[in-house]
């Protein structure tokens, strides 16, 4: 058991470059143990297909208490290319991310996305585009297409196949989602950023959109009514997202919209392997919310046991652990200094390097960034 006030991390390397980028979340997680003493006690699970050739199943009833008694969970990637060959589709249902994140009612994602002055030679646009932008999408996790029913393929009369898949939310469900947002606008506000808020729909051709839309701004004309909102259309998001980004600060959407856009942004940053985000639950009656925190990246099987992948994503999801989970912001931002540290000195993986330029593997920007904070 953990001493009192200590607070109990548990590290799921899942599949792919998972374990690659989560070894070097847990060295950065030792360093503020052992140096800055952060309360912390770490343990680790297998995930993904690592759990199933050592237990039989993707999520052992060990691994579910390990993940519930936990006061956030560390995720690093899911998906491997035998898994539809070697597990059945009820069997992949019970130990998805998926399913943890609605089990755990972790149901606003937060993605921020902020250029960094070394890394904008590293984007694809322009750099006067992109310098300065600070925003973040609040993208509701545990509702939408990706679970709504029915759902399924079937087979029809001429041979011919219906693939099925339901749009579906409820006002309490948007309602919780759009009060999250307007809450972290009134704190970034508070911290010198704009503080207004984008919420993303479709409400021009679906009805659930329209929906959206109507319960955010009710939300915000009851509650937030010192917030400023903006309603656009995804497809306009995704525009705006490379014509102007920095015109937003807090872009709230539904699952669906929140996964493809944020994607999107990622690309302002240089790579996916530069975003983290943290996955959370409402507030118990201490205050607390349940946390799943993991890089926005997937789980790249081509580049996985070769030491190419960016961890920085994971790294950076840390400290969001940090500030969130153990409020601890000085110790998150310190962090946040040291991987600035080391971009600014050139360091760079293969993902953000130039052509024929040099490269760091994925343990060597590791043992980087624990250099650099004992000097930040």
């Amino acid at each position: 058991m953990p001493a009192a006030n200590t607070y109990r991390l548990l590290i799921l390397p899942g599949d792919g470059i998972g374990p690659e980028v989560m070894g070097e979340v847990r060295k950065v997680a030792e360093w503020f143990r052992d140096k800055r003493r952060a309360p912390i006690e770490i343990r680790e699970r297998p995930f993904g297909m690592a759990s199933w050739e050592k237990f039989g199943s993707l999520m052992p009833d060990e691994t579910w208490a390990e993940i519930t008694a936990a006061d956030a969970v560390l995720f690093g990637a899911v998906g491997s290319l035998d898994q539809q060959a070697k597990i059945s589709a009820a069997d992949r249902k019970k130990g998805s991310l998926l399913t943890m994140r609605k089990a755990l009612d972790v149901f606003a994602n937060v993605r921020p996305i902020k250029a960094n002055a070394a890394l904008l030679s590293a984007s694809s646009l322009k750099p006067e585009v992109v310098d300065g932008v600070d925003l973040v999408f609040v993208r509701e996790l545990t509702a939408g297409v990706y679970f709504g029913e029915p759902r399924g393929v079937e087979k029809l009369a001429d041979g011919g196949e219906r693939g099925v898949n339901t749009h579906v939310y409820t006002s309490t469900e948007v309602e919780r989602v759009a009060r999250f947002a307007f809450e972290l606008a009134r704190q970034r506000k508070a911290e010198g950023k704009p503080g207004h808020v984008h919420s993303v729909d479709k409400a021009n051709v679906m009805e659930a959109g329209a929906m959206w839309r109507r319960v955010v701004q009710r939300v915000r004309d009851a509650e937030f009514a010192d917030v400023t909102l903006h309603h656009m259309l995804a497809d306009n998001c995704a525009m705006q997202l490379i014509r102007w980004p920095r015109q937003f600060d807090v872009i709230v959407t539904d699952n669906l919209f929140g996964d493809l856009l944020s994607d999107c942004g990622a690309m302002i940053t240089g790579s996916l392997g530069m975003l983290p985000s943290a996955s959370l639950s409402a507030k118990d009656a201490h205050g607390r919310r349940r946390a799943l925190y993991e890089p926005i990246h997937g789980s790249a099987p081509d580049i996985a046991g070769k030491s190419l992948a960016n961890p920085l994503a994971a790294i950076l999801s840390f400290a969001m652990c940090l500030r969130e989970t153990l409020g601890q912001a000085e110790d998150a931002a310190t962090l946040e200094r040291a991987v600035d540290k080391v971009l600014a000195s050139g360091a760079r993986t293969a993902d953000l390097a130039a052509r024929g330029a040099p490269t760091l593997s994925t343990t060597g920007m590791g043992d980087a960034v624990v250099s650099a904070l004992a000097s930040v």
